[in-house]
């Protein structure tokens, strides 16, 4: 069983100085809970869950204090182990934070109905509760007063008026939360008196019998029939205590429904509260109403989607490029001076093609990351990102995704890394996993120079239509669609077998342009850099020192003694042709140590298995250095076939030898056949140690990873047989 199991919460003291964040998504919690916290904040992940915890220090009048940023919702209803950590971490349930001494709401001001509902839920855990009205400065433009005093009077908590983007209020918050840790006295309602005792008198009987359960876990459990409460409760009580809850849920409801009971006594009580303290004057059309006759028009609307997509998506492709260029140059520097400095050995390589390589292998994917995200965070502050999702969400859902998913799968194109990572956005759990794992079949930016390099060296220099349409770019476009095509139908197929369930209602609220803060946006950037070095770095960091070894270890003796030998030989050559045939024998040697290597065994020991596919063991080899990244493919081909690693796509020597490589037999390795196979492997398999670990960091579980691997690798595999063997057959 993945969620901790609620355990009873004993009463809240002074010692405890945890301060649970809550409220609905759009409220602002983030950049409040960004301007109480800035820098000291932790990241990591719920045991068994896949929403990410986030806990930051605080500074009040009596010290330091804990916030813990719940997941927003609206409601304490879960469906899934996702949904229910909110009731979790109010009622105590995980060690690792403690139980809440006192809880911060954040309320969205110009939506107070909607957000009391939240509320009530979370007045009724029996803890000191401190409300945040927040966006107090928009509800004034929209003509909505509201009396703090009064509703903190009515609610039997500190009510605070904010506005988290500006830094207002944050003195007046600070003290309120002081107080509520120090002193403060549990802000409990009872809406369903009843329906509370009998889950009281259940949940003492179930702890009775050694099962650690909390109130409030049982009266979710009771009303939300078929939710995650009741399965998670049935799991640790056993089928009995089902016949249990459903005489309950009879002998309480009678004939109707508990979530119907329970929605008209809340709407009830909000109804009361909200004509209390809450006045509205009439006001024009608003600029937001007028920009939203834009964004939301079905024509209008798609055409400003498109160029902002287009822009999000040549802000990761090119503008990312200069600083990624400018990394690799860094790490080829720095390892080109270590090679200088050091000696010739294990030692000059490990560090140089090893550790530097391997940190360069990390620190490369940042710009795109960053960039993306800046976007991303941008795009859901100002309000916009709701209404892209809005007008994709037709085009997504034939496929079994929501509008939400395009982004991301957009974003891949650049680098599923961060395309993955963006799927933080989508909330319902299957859309989530199926978006993660169509995500890598986008094109990314490191299949091309492999494309490049097969393309131009194999496939004929044709055009048609007096030049318009070249033959070689048609097949880098049916590349590309291949992707798009195999990502789709992943979705499609993950939806209806995997990931199969009910279709979520998308239902999307519209959030009110804003201005982002400038200091939340840079401490989520912050926070999405250190997670990605944390997380998956150190793990790609480990793969491409292993790949190193695995190319370097062993160096027989003997290579080296033959190569001395022909060194030695050029004694007597004049200088010039001296200096180019030693830099032929570098390459040759550097061959030679590579086919004798353990990366050239493997090669050598996996060739009949991929020999369907029109590969020997030099191509194999090649694609199993790539698994680190697809891009040092070619670098491998340079070493393998003695042109060189510092190769690019753009070699000629290396197309040239790749043209040349034959069988034992004389026929030639790389046939048009073969290349167009080796290109739809490249296009379906997962050849990507990033991608494989962000996967498993996302979903939170490496199974996902695996099978992400496996399938599409399997996929690759099949295909680019089926491409060989009946293009072999097409051609004889």
């Amino acid at each position: 069983m993945n969620a901790p199991a609620a355990q009873p919460r004993p009463a809240p003291h002074a010692a405890a100085r945890i301060i649970a964040v809550v409220g609905n998504p759009n409220t602002g919690k983030s950049t409040l809970f960004n301007a109480l916290t800035g820098l000291r904040q932790k990241t990591g992940n719920y045991p068994g869950v896949t929403v990410e915890k986030h806990t930051g220090t605080a500074d009040l009048a009596s010290g330091e204090v804990t916030l813990v940023d719940v997941p927003g919702t609206y409601s304490l209803a879960a469906q899934s182990p996702d949904e229910m950590v909110a009731v979790d971490v109010l009622a105590g349930a995980y060690e690792e934070i403690g139980h809440p001494a006192a809880v911060l709401a954040v309320v969205d001001a110009t939506n107070l109905r909607r957000n009391l509902y939240l509320v009530s839920q979370v007045l009724e855990q029996g803890l000191p509760v401190v409300v945040a009205l927040n966006m107090v400065d928009a509800a004034e433009k929209r003509g909505i007063h509201i009396d703090a005093e009064r509703l903190g009077r009515l609610l039997h908590a500190t009510v605070v008026p904010t506005v988290a983007s500006k830094g207002i209020g944050l003195d007046a918050l600070r003290d309120a939360l002081d107080a509520a840790v120090r002193h403060g006295s549990p802000a409990e309602i009872a809406l369903l008196p009843e329906l509370r005792k009998r889950a009281h008198e259940l949940a003492q009987s179930l702890r009775a019998q050694g099962i650690g359960v909390s109130d409030y876990a049982v009266e979710r459990a009771l009303i939300d029939q078929d939710g995650y409460a009741e399965q998670r409760l049935i799991e640790l009580a056993g089928e009995p205590v089902r016949e249990r809850i459903e005489a309950l849920r009879r002998e309480l409801g009678g004939d109707r429904p508990l979530p119907a009971l329970e929605a008209r006594a809340r709407y009830e009580w909000i109804n009361r509260v909200v004509s209390e303290v809450e006045r509205r004057q009439p006001v024009g059309t608003g600029l937001s109403d007028r920009v939203d006759r834009v964004v939301s028009h079905p024509f209008l609307g798609t055409a400003l989607f498109v160029l902002v997509m287009g822009l999000v998506f040549q802000a990761v492709f090119s503008w990312a490029t200069p600083l990624m260029d400018w990394i690799d140059g860094l790490t080829t520097t720095v390892a080109d001076l270590l090679h200088a400095q050091l000696p010739e050995g294990a030692l000059a390589s490990l560090l140089a093609d090893g550790v530097v390589a391997g940190v360069g292998s990390v620190v490369i994917f940042l710009p795109q990351i960053l960039i993306l995200y800046a976007f991303i965070i941008l795009l859901e502050d100002t309000g916009y990102m709701a209404r892209a999702a809005f007008l994709m969400d037709r085009l997504m859902r034939w496929c079994g995704l929501s509008g939400q998913s395009f982004i991301p799968m957009l974003s891949s194109f650049a680098c599923a890394v961060p395309g993955i990572m963006a799927t933080r956005v989508i909330p319902d759990r299957r859309d989530r996993l199926a978006t993660i794992l169509a995500a890598p079949f986008m094109t990314c930016s490191a299949r091309l120079p492999v494309y490049a390099l097969l393309i131009a060296a194999f496939v004929p220099q044709r055009t048609y239509l007096g030049g318009w349409i070249n033959l070689q770019g048609l097949v880098l476009l049916a590349l590309y669609l291949l992707g798009i095509v195999g990502g789709i139908l992943t979705a499609w197929l993950l939806k209806r077998t995997l990931l199969r369930g009910p279709t979520p209602t998308f239902l999307m609220e519209l959030p009110p342009y804003r201005l982002p803060n400038l200091k939340s946006v840079l401490l989520r950037l912050w926070e999405r850099a250190r997670i990605f070095l944390k997380r998956a770095g150190t793990i790609i960091f480990t793969v491409a020192v292993v790949i190193w070894a695995l190319a370097y270890f062993p160096r027989p003796a003997q290579v080296h003694a033959h190569f001395e030998t022909q060194r030695a030989a050029l004694a007597t050559l004049p200088e010039p042709q001296r200096q180019e045939r030693l830099r032929s024998l570098a390459h040759e040697e550097a061959a030679a140590y590579l086919e004798q290597s353990y990366l050239g065994r493997m090669g050598q020991a996996v060739a009949p298995a991929f020999a369907p596919l029109g590969w020997d063991w030099k191509v194999s080899a090649a694609v199993i250095a790539g698994f680190p990244a697809r891009e040092v493919v070619i670098a491998v081909l340079g070493t393998i076939y003695a042109v060189g690693s510092e190769v690019d796509e753009e070699s000629q020597a290396l197309a040239r030898r790749l043209a040349g490589a034959t069988w034992p037999d004389g026929r030639p390795v790389f046939t048009l056949p073969m290349v167009l196979g080796l290109l739809v492997f490249y296009a379906f398999c997962l050849q990507c140690a990033a991608t494989v670990v962000t996967i498993g960091r996302e979903t939170n579980h490496w199974g996902w990873a695996a099978f992400a691997w496996t399938y599409m690798t399997t996929l690759g595999y099949l295909s680019a047989m089926a491409v060989y063997q009946l293009g072999t057959r097409l051609a004889s």
